[in-house]
Order: C-alpha cells, then structure tokens, then sequence
C-alpha cells in the first residue's frame, strides 16, 4: 500500500471509530459488536506503525498514552474554575430566586443535576484537544491530558476547528465500575475508596495512563470556559453547541422561568437519583443569559448568578437479624450486620461492616436491635447505630475462635481488630493468594479473586510459592481456561518473577507492611537476606517504623511457614534484591504528621512521596512536627496541631514544596 491510499484509508477509519465512540459513549446506542471496533481499531494501528507520519495526536488510537510520567505540570487557569454557593433547603432556593427576580426582568434559569465527581478543563486549539488539567485550587491545576484522552466521551477532535474552545466538566465514575473496584480491593484486604468521588480523583491523577484507562472513567461537560471565533448569548445555547459538537453533555438540563417549576425540577431529579448509573449530590441552578449574570456579578468566593442544592443523606432504621464473622487475610475478623432489607440509595441493601468489637460495644448493639443505617457516598452501606434497643442481654461479642477454623481468637496489643491465630486457615491462605497476586503486590495480569479461588480449591495452588508451580497443562484441566488464556497467565506468572523486592514484600502480607513500608525496608536493608536477619532494633531505627511494627516484621520474618515460603520463591527465580529508587533531599530534616482523607492520594501513598524526598512520617503530632497534611474528615491530630502553632497543610502544597 503507498501512502496516498493508506492515508485516505486512515481518515476513513479515524471517523468511522470517532462515530461509532460517539455511539457508544455519548449516545449509549452501539452500533457495532466489540470485535467488529477492535478489528477497526487493530488496522489503524497496524497502518499507523507502517507510516508514522500519518500518525496524529488527534487518532483514537493515541486514546491511552505511553510510558508512565514521573509528575504532573501545573496548569495555569486562564479563567478560574470557581466553585458554586451551596445551599441546603427550599427556602435559600427561593431566596436566590427572589434575589435575582429583584434585579433582571423576567429572568430564565437552567436547572440541571450536579454531578459528584472530579472538575476538569477540556482545552482545544484549532479543534484538538490540547490540554486537560484538574481543578486544583480554581487557578492552578495539573496537566491530566494522557489521562483525559483515555476517557472513551471526550472528543479529541471537533467538526468545527474553532481557534480556541476551553470546556469545564465533571470526571466521574459510574456506580457499576467503582462496585467492581470496591470488590476487588475488598478482596485485596486494599483500603478502599470511600466513594465513587475519590476514585475518579485517584484514577485521574494516575501517571500511568494505561491504568486510568481500565478504571472507565467517564465525563458530563456542563460550561464553556472560553470561546474564540464563536459567541453564546446564555448558557442553554452553549451547552446546544457543545452537544452538537460531539461533548457528553451535563444531562436533563432544563430552561424554566418561575420558581414553581425550579422547585418542582429539584423534586424530581431527587426521586430519580439512585436510578442514575452515575452519582449526583444536587441540583444547579443557574441564571441562563451571559449578559445578566455579568449584570449580577460574584462575591470573592462565589458567582450570585448561580446555586448549588445539595441533597440530605438518606437513612433509614431497620432490624438487625444476625452478625456475620468474615476473615480476611491477616487473620482480622471482621463483623457484618445482616438486616432486614431496605431501600438505600435505589438500591436493596441488607449487609454493613461492624467494623471491630469496639465499634459495636461503643453503640450497645445486639442482635435484635432496631438500628440506623446509610449508603457512605450513596454507595457503600454503613451502621450509624441503635435507633431503637429492642434487641436483649449484652452488646454482641465476637466468638473468641475463629469461625473457619476453629482456632483461637486473638486481640493484639493497641490493636482494635481481632485475628484468627492459626496461620494456615483456609479463609487466611485464599486472602493471601489473592492478595500476593494482586495490583499493590506482585501484579499477576489474569489472576484475579475469582482464578485464584477456582485454582485454589482446585487443590492446584495452596500457598503463594505453588503460583510459580503451574504450568499450561495445569490450567487447561480446569474450566474456563483455552490454550491462549493458560498461556497468558503463565507468561504473566513469569514476568512477575523479576518485579522489585518490595512488591514480594507488600505481596507476603506482612501486617501493618504496605507498598510504602516494604520501600523502607528495602531502601535501608537491600536484600531479603538483610530483611530476614534484622533484629528489633534495626528495624525500629527506619524512619516510619515504631516498635510494634518493627517487632511484628521480625516476628513475621522468624515464622517458620514464612521462612519456607520465601526459600521456596527464591528457589523458584522469584526476585529477592532491591535496586534503591532515585530520590530527592527535598524534604530533608523535615517530619510530617498526615491526617484525615486525601482528596487524590492514599495516605500510604503520600507517605511514600514523603519519605521518598527525604522526609519523615510521624504518627503523632509534637512540638518537633513541621507539618500537619490534612484532608477531609481530619480529628484530633489537626486541633492539636493548631493548639501548637504547627503549619497544616494541603495536599496541593505538599505537592507544590516538593516541585519548588
């Protein structure tokens, strides 16, 4: 083929994949089978390899990026991305209603649904998507564009190639896809997301854009920024245009003229929320004409054009039936509330986590009781406490042996979890292979919970050193598995054999031992040898390690299964050496206290980040903390932070020291 016919066939497939995206994204109406876009998509690559130069930063094919970046840029907002007044009951929205009424003759307003996600802007030049960037702090964010275009809605090139069109939208993660996540990391013994919010913040400021783009994120762009070559006179017809330009537009957005009718809207969207496959935490109303919101004007914080409803969480009060015992794969055994079934959040719910025996004890609750429960995040369900003490005798107490195995039952010092003793329970054994296998650990493509359940009640695998055991002929003898997949699989349990040291550590699932920790360690110890040798004493003098959690490392390193287990990996070709990462001095000298949710890192991650310039993470706050980095949902550590006059910060400015 010359390259006059394969650069006709390459505009020819770029707009049929462009339309059936558009299809399948925006319009929720396919046209075509999975195999029949993958087929199409297969042949832009193929003749995109054999002549670059057709190759444009424009082609579905460049939907997920490269090699993963180091860090993101800063952005510099052109316009702010400012944030909305909230507010909470019908009366404040009849009185911005009236405000406004008092001010504009005959006014019109857009109502639409305020969708609970992450904010971003969408900026194209000449009709290409040039830059996605976060929020931030409404005037500088970060450049997220690998990750953006990994999002199958966001158009990377529009039919009118306008100098420049800057569109704001909302990054979310539809209910679906973060219940499988949630699965997945509750099957990791993973800290999971606390809601479907966080996860798209966590997801979008991934440097690897190859994993943003298994998370499915998705987009509603509901303004436009900026706009050359082209003028809007109210923001329904700006939200018209960004529909016909392909955008996956904030839906259900209505033009109303009488508060009646805005309220009545507000009523609606509400009954319907928990039918949405995506979460809303409110209703937008906005005056719809530019030049009267120009007339109204802002405050310094606020647009007066503009509020947000937010809505009450739901709860509802429901019999407690049974607790449940569940044991994960440290051994902790954590309690589950069954419940006569309720509606939450549209959906049917009848099982909580307890979390520990304190929660239970502080709340007096017993089996009987009539108890309060919610969805956290309209999603994940949770027990508030009793609402009415029907049930008898004392507040539940947990069995003092395991449920799976009949072992003792055991409470650590300083610890709130109760643990299954015996090693070798099966319910432990399962968790761990699972764990071992998984993303934090020694990320084995293709052997997920539900491979790793069906291999290990196979009898095929029964420890984390018999994964390295298997062969095709293994997994060919069991159901659901081809010649292509067992292959696979067995390719990715080859390649894991040279993953870093502190994967295998994180991966053996060494209590209170994470993917920060198991850096620690190897950046001060090296080996698997030094780790296995190293006393108290040399653990505890890591900057991050406390005594109990130095002596639980080398309780766990001197357990004869685990000196088995690591011989046994060893003598399979499993790595056991660790080449020290590159780090900076940035934070040299300075120790940091973390506390409360972070808006886009977890708190082991942030650690991480942290110790990795050359800072220190103390657990506690003292008159020799430098810094206190909050989050949401902070406790007592920010109030005696402030007591003592230590600088709290954010996660934005943690980020901003380490850059400056």
């Amino acid at each position: 083929m010359d390259i006059n016919t394969a650069s006709k066939r390459v505009s020819e497939l770029t707009e049929l994949i462009n339309y059936h995206n558009r299809k399948y994204y925006v319009e929720d109406d396919p046209e075509i089978e999975d195999f029949e876009y993958d087929a199409l998509m297969r042949e832009l690559r193929e003749l995109e390899a054999e002549f670059p130069e057709l190759l444009s930063p424009a082609s579905p094919s460049q939907r997920v990026g490269g090699a993963p970046v180091s860090g993101f840029k800063k952005v510099n907002h052109a316009v702010q991305m400012g944030s909305l007044q909230d507010v909470f009951s019908f009366s404040e929205v009849r009185d911005f209603y009236d405000r406004i009424y008092e001010s504009v003759s005959h006014p019109y307003f857009t109502v639409e649904p305020k969708i609970d996600g992450l904010s971003c802007s969408l900026e194209y030049r000449d009709g290409i998507l040039t830059c996605g960037s976060t929020r931030g702090d409404g005037f500088v964010g970060e450049d997220v564009t690998a990750n953006i275009k990994t999002i199958g809605s966001v158009p990377l090139k529009l039919a009118d190639a306008l100098p420049l069109l800057e569109v704001r939208g909302e990054v979310y993660m539809p209910k679906s896809v973060f219940r499988k996540l949630m699965d997945e990391m509750e099957l990791n013994s993973e800290t999971p997301f606390k809601n479907p919010r966080n996860a798209a913040a966590g997801s979008l400021r991934q440097k690897d854009s190859k994993i943003a783009a298994k998370r499915r994120l998705d987009i509603f762009c509901f303004n436009v920024q900026r706009v050359e070559g082209r003028s809007f006179s109210s923001h329904k017809e700006s939200l018209d245009y960004l529909k016909s330009q392909g955008f996956k537009v904030i839906p259900k957005y209505t033009l109303v003229d009488s508060y009646e009718v805005i309220e009545r809207c507000i009523r609606d969207i509400g009954e319907n929320r928990f039918e949405l496959p995506y979460d809303i935490d409110g209703v937008v109303i906005k005056l719809d004409s530019l030049s009267e919101r120009e007339q109204i004007g802002s405050t310094s914080k606020v647009p007066r054009w503009a509020v947000a409803y937010k809505f009450p969480p739901e709860e509802k009060v429901t019999k407690l039936k049974d607790i449940e015992i569940n044991v994960g794969r440290t051994g902790a055994i954590t309690p589950v509330a069954v419940f006569d079934t309720v509606l939450l959040a549209g959906t049917s719910v009848s099982r909580a986590t307890l979390h520990n025996q304190d929660f239970i004890t502080e709340r007096g609750i017993r089996i009987g009781d009539e108890i309060t429960v919610r969805k956290a995040g309209d999603i994940i369900p949770e027990v508030l406490g009793v609402a009415k003490p029907t049930g008898t005798g004392e507040p539940y107490k947990l069995p003092e042996i395991c449920p799976v195995c009949g072992s003792k039952a055991v409470r650590d010092e300083g610890e709130s979890a109760l643990r299954c003793s015996n090693i070798d329970c099966p319910a432990q054994v399962l968790r761990r292979i699972i764990y071992f296998a998984s993303k934090p650990a020694m990320n084995i493509d293709g052997l997920g919970p539900e491979k790793a359940k069906a291999l290990y009640e196979s009898g095929l695998i029964k420890t984390v050193s018999d994964i390295y055991r298997l062969n095709i002929s293994d997994l060919l003898s069991l159901e659901g598995y081809k010649k292509k997949s067992a292959e696979n699989l067995i390719n990715a349990i080859e390649n894991s054999k040279s993953n870093s040291l502190d994967r295998l550590l994180c991966g053996l699932g060494i209590k209170n031992i994470g993917s920060a920790s198991a850096k620690l360690l190897c950046d001060r110890l090296g080996d698997i040898d030094a780790i296995l040798s190293a006393s108290v004493e040399d653990i505890e003098s890591i900057d991050g390690f406390g005594r109990l959690t130095a002596e639980a490392v080398v309780e766990a390193f001197r357990e004869p299964h685990m000196i088995k287990t690591i011989e046994e990996l060893k003598q399979l070709g499993v790595n056991t050496s660790y080449q020290k990462a590159a780090s900076s001095d940035r934070l040299e000298g300075k120790s940091f206290v973390i506390t409360g949710t972070l808006p886009t890192m977890k708190r082991d991650e942030a650690q991480a980040l942290i110790e990795r310039n050359g800072g220190v993470v103390k657990s506690s706050v003292s008159k020799k903390t430098d810094y206190v980095l909050a989050g949401e949902d902070v406790g007592s550590k920010l109030t005696k932070a402030r007591e003592l006059g230590i600088k709290v910060i954010d996660e934005r400015e943690l980020l901003s020291i380490i850059e400056d």
